[in-house]
């Protein structure tokens, strides 16, 4: 049929990730998380692949989204945020250094995927009070250390966005 594209053939998709314009190359049917890991952005981890354990959290217009339950296509014209955008330089970002602080992290793997949405849910609610940090925070999982590092994370980056100019 004329207009298919074959299983295996790529499309051009044009992608801003962290303000740099990118150029991915992905069949149609390949997840935002996928077309991210195979642009270098390995932050971007991939645990159940179902939208269920928040590994693969990126931001999309600055909202915490599950990459692996987009596809790569519909990233067209949204700027896409990875753990990497946190980051001052070579040096840890505030949150980052809230995570470090607070012992909130064990193995890794969660912690990009907390790091976003803590990120997202903050700036779209600056002044949320701690159980709805929990409530947000309670929509990934983690194996390792539970949530009590982690909600102490985010409060303190909390306090500090709010003393910064």
């Amino acid at each position: 049929m004329a207009g298919w594209l074959a299983p295996d053939e790529s499309v051009a998709v044009n992608l801003t990730v962290n303000g740099e314009a990118r150029q991915a190359h992905a069949p149609p049917r390949r997840t935002l998380a996928d077309a991210l890991r195979e642009e270098g952005f390995t932050s971007v981890h991939l645990g159940c692949e179902h939208g269920v354990c928040g590994a693969c959290t990126v931001l999309i217009d600055g909202a915490p989204v599950r990459s692996c339950l987009m596809l790569a296509v519909q990233g067209r014209g949204h700027a896409i945020e990875t753990v990497e955008s946190l980051c001052d330089g070579d040096d840890l970002g505030a949150l980052q250094q809230a995570f470090d602080d607070n012992d909130a992290l064990q193995c890794g793997f969660c912690t990009p995927g907390f790091l976003m949405l803590i990120e997202g849910f903050l700036r779209l609610e600056p002044e949320a009070s701690r159980q709805q940090i929990v409530e947000a925070v309670s929509s990934n999982l983690c194996r390792c250390t539970g949530a009590v590092g982690i909600v102490q994370a985010a409060l303190d980056f909390q306090s500090t966005r709010r003393r910064s100019p």
